[in-house]
């Protein structure tokens, strides 16, 4: 099957995943929505490639999809609010192996007063 030419489009890019949004026209030059998942994977050799999926929406059904998805997103945000819980999503987010351990500052001081002053001449 042919697609036809997008009339309208805008791109949701989100980490590995993007997210595009199509108007394309049928046959009948009616118009309905596309809505493409297109997730990048990293081979072992460095390559990568991307796996796509892809749902179409029509006008008949756009005002109930719409309601669900108000319903769902806003089901969501009350149960578990705004912020991110999953840690590799967050800003600020590093792998542990490329964090040091993070010392509290009065561990540090504790530490200098405990440490005796060394001369290796006194040796």
């Amino acid at each position: 099957m042919m697609e036809k030419e997008e009339i309208f489009s805008k791109v949701l890019r989100a980490g590995r995943r993007t997210y595009f949004f199509d108007v394309r026209a049928t046959k009948a030059d009616d118009y309905y929505l596309t809505i493409t998942e297109s997730k990048k994977f990293t081979n072992d050799d460095g390559s990568f490639h991307y796996k796509k999926h892809k749902i179409y929406i029509y006008k008949e059904d756009f005002a109930e999809f719409k309601e669900i998805l108000a319903e769902m997103t806003d089901f969501i945000i009350n149960e578990k609010g705004q912020e991110v819980i999953s840690e590799r999503h967050q800003k600020n987010f590093k792998k542990e192996t490329e964090d040091a351990p993070e010392v509290a500052e009065a561990d540090v001081n504790k530490s200098a007063e405990s440490f005796t002053d060394i001369d290796f001449e006194d040796i």
